[in-house]
């Protein structure tokens, strides 16, 4: 049985304790008293993955078994979740792989010969044919692509049918093959409760015309916890959205969920305890510091998202939405929960190299601020490690850089939007429109590999409970130049963002330090 997550409290005995900041690390030594959030070992993966995904689909929840829904003549569309999960990526075979083959091999069984698959990426990027090849495996891979294993586009008027609108006036439009097939298999895997469940089809194969009615500053900023569906603005609006949906279209769904070994044996010591590395791990510490430092940021960004984590799977459940989702949210605060015995005045927080959304891309500005303020602080359940009104601290260089393809429409919202304001409310009301409507936005995400127009504005809205919550928000290490732009402070050390604080928290502040990645949920009493 794997060590729970536990509470440590620094003292002279402590190590000093790592902080992911970027493409990079460092070994910081925190103040005495200060107190980390660790999460729990890893789970050990599941040993026959193979017989527990037959399982799954032969003993579903709340649904007749997968085989009895498939018959000849049947439409077909098996719908998988895009690049933005896991992070890293998952080491081949990928789950989701291993899942569609199965679906696959008892579709051929029952003569079903009308199948198609889709990538669930809403308003991300477009999916390279070698990132499709790397979740759906070779050999699914050079049957179906590129007729029949496309990416979704929700911009393509002609292949979106409107069901409908929800009581709350939510227009409800999704992909139309889908909308249109007699059964639809939803192949997901879930890292965080942000994800999955309700979320997977009424957001993975909406339209942006669908999707703007919770990702708007009013819901994400009354979402006090996005961990928690029945306390979340937002998740009741996936819900309402859902059961519109399940009462037109058929979908089983397939959630996964993996254990924390996201790096691999040569960075073994960014899984561990700082204080149980061997010899080993501190040699692997300080060759990966070396190696770092002798490399060109460019260089060093191609390195890092090459890796693959060597995940294992601990649970596979499928059968009806509704039903699955609960025993999935189950596995992932197995995992992932620490209990934590209040709030603190100031939350510390390193952010690494990778989010749902620069998946062999650029971590540009605004994607820092998601990242930290949308989505690490927004992991803990009942309320926030840090009080209202405290501070967090980010540790990220922030370089102004952004990947041109990808990213077009953040470049402009960077050096136009931010440069007239940072407020939520005011920059939601003044351009999302224009931003999410404009041709050359739209070209670009659906005929290139951009984010749509409107990304970047969700990505600002994401932060928008935190930066109501925080009265200062500081980042070690940023570019001073973007971290101005961004409407946050920025300090070179802990020590000068602390002396910072301390206009706010005073000079001796309780510190809480969430350690992460791998992914930590604090359960706040």
């Amino acid at each position: 049985m794997s060590r729970p997550g536990f509470v440590l409290e620094v003292d002279e005995r402590t190590p000093p304790l790592l902080v992911h900041e970027g493409e990079n690390f460092r070994l910081e030594r925190l103040p005495h008293g200060t107190r980390v959030i660790y999460p729990p070992d890893s789970l050990p993966g599941i040993r026959d993955l193979d017989g527990v995904i037959r399982r799954a689909l032969l003993e579903p929840h709340g649904s007749e078994p997968l085989p009895e829904l498939l018959f000849p003549g049947m439409r077909l569309t098996i719908v998988f979740d895009d690049l933005s999960l896991p992070l890293p990526p998952m080491r081949r075979p990928d789950v989701r792989q291993r899942i569609i083959e199965q679906v696959l091999e008892m579709a051929a069984a029952k003569g079903v010969d009308d199948v198609e698959l889709i990538a669930a990426n809403a308003l991300h990027r477009r999916m390279t044919p070698a990132e499709l090849q790397h979740v759906v495996g070779d050999r699914v891979f050079r049957s179906f692509f590129p007729q029949h294993l496309t990416n979704h586009d929700a911009e393509d008027r002609d292949n979106l049918v409107h069901l409908g609108d929800t009581a709350e006036g939510e227009e409800v439009e999704i992909n139309r093959r889908a909308a249109e097939s007699d059964l639809v298999v939803y192949v997901n895997i879930t890292s965080t409760a942000m994800s999955g469940g309700p979320k997977s089809v009424s957001v993975g194969l909406a339209s942006y015309r669908s999707i703007r009615h919770h990702h708007n500053v009013h819901t994400l900023r009354h979402s006090r916890s996005f961990n928690d569906p029945p306390k979340s603005a937002m998740h009741h609006s996936y819900n309402r959205m859902q059961d519109l949906i399940g009462g037109q279209v058929k979908v089983f769904t397939v959630e996964t969920t993996l254990n924390n070994d996201t790096f691999p044996a040569a960075t073994r010591f960014l899984n561990k305890r700082e204080w149980e590395w061997n010899y080993g791990d501190q040699a692997a510490y300080l060759a990966s510091r070396r190696g770092n430092s002798l490399m060109t940021p460019s260089m060093r960004r191609r390195l890092w998202h090459r890796t693959e984590a060597p995940y294992g799977v601990t649970g596979v459940n499928a059968g009806a939405p509704s039903e699955v989702h609960p025993i999935t949210l189950r596995n992932v605060h197995r995992q992932q929960l620490t209990e934590v015995q209040g709030q603190a005045d100031v939350a510390v927080y390193g952010l690494p190299y990778i989010c749902p959304y620069n998946v062999n891309s650029v971590m540009n500005p605004i994607l820092t601020m998601c990242l930290g303020l949308g989505y690490f602080f927004n992991l803990y359940l009942n309320q926030p490690i840090v009080r209202e009104g405290g501070v967090g601290i980010f540790y990220h260089p922030m370089p102004n850089e952004f990947h041109p393809v990808h990213h077009p429409s953040y470049i402009d919202f960077y050096e136009e939007v931010l440069a007239e304001t940072t407020d939520p409310a005011v920059i939601e009301a003044k351009f999302e429109k224009q931003f999410a409507t404009d041709p050359w936005y739209t070209h670009l995400y659906r005929k290139s590999y951009a984010y749509h127009g409107v990304h970047p504005f969700y990505m600002w809205y994401w932060g928008a409970h935190a930066m109501q919550h925080l009265g200062q928000v500081i980042f070690v290490g940023a570019d001073r130049s973007a971290a101005a732009r961004l409407g946050v402070q920025s300090a070179s050390t802990l020590n000068d963002a602390l002396q910072l604080a301390s206009q706010t928290v005073g000079t001796s502040p309780s510190i809480t330090y969430q350690h992460m990645p791998p992914l930590t949920l604090a359960s706040v009493r």
